[in-house]
């Protein structure tokens, strides 16, 4: 499923979750936002999409942290749910995504 971040204006964030990113995982909320304007991979999170649609996202910081990334989307802003290092598995679909995808 292709979801198209690039009519988004900006990242809104839920306060307690910022802090949780930060506290729980080291994830910066300015490196998640670097994430959303490099190379991602994006999909929806079915499991987790009861109340709203969400979505998971792999991406990588500007010094080539990859993270994984939970969002929804109100209006025109992604609001972050979550954030953390991804793991082996997530970096290697991450990978093969990159592979198989022509860069401008």
């Amino acid at each position: 499923m292709d979801v198209d971040l690039s009519k988004l204006e900006g990242l809104e964030w839920d306060e307690g979750n910022q802090n949780k990113s930060l506290e729980k995982h080291g994830i910066t909320a300015l490196e998640t936002e670097e994430a959303f304007f490099n190379f991602y991979v994006v999909f929806p999170d079915q499991r987790h999409s009861l109340a709203e649609p969400r979505y998971g996202m792999y991406g990588k910081t500007n010094v080539d942290k990859l993270l994984f990334i939970v969002f929804t989307i109100r209006g025109r802003r992604a609001r972050v749910i979550s954030a953390r290092p991804a793991s082996k598995k997530e970096r290697n679909t991450y990978e093969e995504t990159f592979k198989k995808t022509p860069q401008v």
